[in-house]
């Protein structure tokens, strides 16, 4: 049986690289439902149908972080599968709003990387990504610093 490869070394990350991640996930109202429970965020817009339908998008908005959390972990088995840790992420953007029944995907691209200056077994990639939606509508985008393992069974 071959075991299962998540993530990538340091070495494998080739600057200007894109990638598609495989992974996707269509919101459904339950989602929605459970992460603003779990989350306390209890705002009308999220989960009062008549509320919304009186304001901007006359329907129920997904939240926000809900989105930025999936996206994030459609990345995983790519970006941070090997991750030491993620270091930080930043601007942060959202760019359309996503609804109940939309379908996410996302992509990323790898800006930089260099290997650590306190420890050599490893280094830092700089990368964006950004989600969107079944109409190819950018939805969220961010940027972070992944601490990623180097990978020494090649020398």
């Amino acid at each position: 049986m071959k075991s299962s490869n998540i993530g990538n070394y340091y070495e494998d990350f080739i600057v200007g690289d894109t990638i598609e991640h495989s992974l996707s996930k269509t919101i459904f109202e339950s989602d929605n439902n459970l992460f603003s429970l779990l989350t306390m965020n209890y705002h009308p817009v999220h989960t009062n149908i008549d509320y919304a339908e009186k304001n901007q998008h006359h329907k129920i908005l997904v939240v926000g972080t809900l989105v930025f959390s999936l996206v994030v972990g459609f990345t995983v088995p790519d970006i941070s599968g090997k991750a030491i840790a993620n270091l930080g992420y930043e601007d942060i953007k959202h760019l359309s709003p996503t609804f109940i029944g939309d379908t996410l995907y996302a992509r990323t691209k790898i800006i930089s990387k260099r290997v650590s200056k306190s420890k050599n077994d490893r280094g830092i990639v700089y990368v964006e990504t950004i989600g969107y939606n079944q109409r190819g509508e950018d939805v969220i985008s961010f940027k972070r610093n992944v601490l990623v393992k180097r990978n020494y069974s090649n020398e």
